[in-house]
């Protein structure tokens, strides 16, 4: 090798040798085991898989899995990617899927759906998700149990039927607003709010004529039972402007839900800024 051939590296190495004595000896590779020992010595890898093992070990013994084999060498069952589940592992697969997220019987059925394959799906899916604790715990059902509802009927028209009611009392403003009377309209569930000073129907009142202005007369409105719209002067206004007034249930405040459901949505945020201002 000339030195126009040498490598900085190698030639670092010539340089270093020149000062000393010795006598260059070939020794074939296959000699040179001790010295490579460590360089090429194979690394064992072993991976192993709990359930596919068991997987595997259940299949063997399955009738309805050894049937599918039988009839997956006529070619009667179309060719998916999917793992067959014996049937004593079908509810640990399931319970596995639905850790992941805790999600619902239609979501977690098609997470099933897309790995495995086992007879009665949906079936072993909603005993799963039906007896699983942390789901019992956080979607307990509120309020009390239902029974025969009578739902009232809607029009399929904008700004047909409103439902009200008021919120509060919330932190006092400067100019002593400190509750909201909230509007919504039944078919499009648009919100209007309105800042008043009192529950009085004297404050609902101003409010509604307010909007009408812009919006007109609704033919329905719903409310609770407060005394602002059992008063002799809401119910004046109602049959004035020819407004047919629905009052739900006392102590059932499901029967104006979108109103309450806004509600919900609201006070937590009036909350948080009421103790940025504070």
């Amino acid at each position: 090798m000339s030195k126009k051939q040498l490598t900085p590296k190698i030639a670092r190495w010539t340089l270093f040798l020149e000062d000393f004595n010795y006598e260059i000896i070939h020794r074939p590779g296959k000699q040179m085991g001790h010295v490579d020992c460590l360089s090429r010595y194979p690394v064992m890898t072993i991976t192993y898989d709990e359930i596919t093992t068991k997987l595997a070990n259940c299949q063997r013994n399955d009738e309805y899995i050894n049937s599918l084999k039988t009839l997956l060498e006529i070619k009667q069952i179309n060719d998916n990617d999917v793992l067959v589940v014996p049937q004593q592992m079908q509810t640990e697969i399931v319970k596995n899927i639905h850790s992941k997220g805790h999600l619902g019987i239609n979501k977690t059925e098609s997470m099933v759906k897309q790995s495995f394959h086992f007879p009665n799906v949906r079936k072993c899916v909603e005993n799963v998700i039906n007896n699983c604790i942390e789901c019992i715990l956080v979607n307990k059902k509120r309020g009390k149990g239902e029974g025969l509802l009578n739902p009232i009927p809607k029009e399929n028209i904008p700004l047909s039927t409103y439902h009200i009611d008021f919120l509060g009392p919330l932190s006092s403003t400067n100019k002593n607003y400190n509750h909201i009377l909230s509007i919504i309209d039944a078919f499009t569930k648009f919100v209007w709010l309105y800042p008043v000073k009192s529950t009085s129907s004297r404050d609902a009142l101003e409010k509604l004529k307010q909007q009408e202005i812009t919006f007109g007369y609704p033919h329905r409105i719903i409310t609770d039972k407060g005394t602002a719209f059992t008063s002799k002067e809401f119910r004046e206004y109602c049959e004035n402007e020819n407004i047919q007034h629905l009052s739900i249930t006392t102590g059932i405040p499901r029967g104006n839900g979108q109103i309450e459901r806004i509600h919900s949505s609201l006070i937590p945020i009036l909350s948080k800024l009421s103790i940025d201002d504070a």
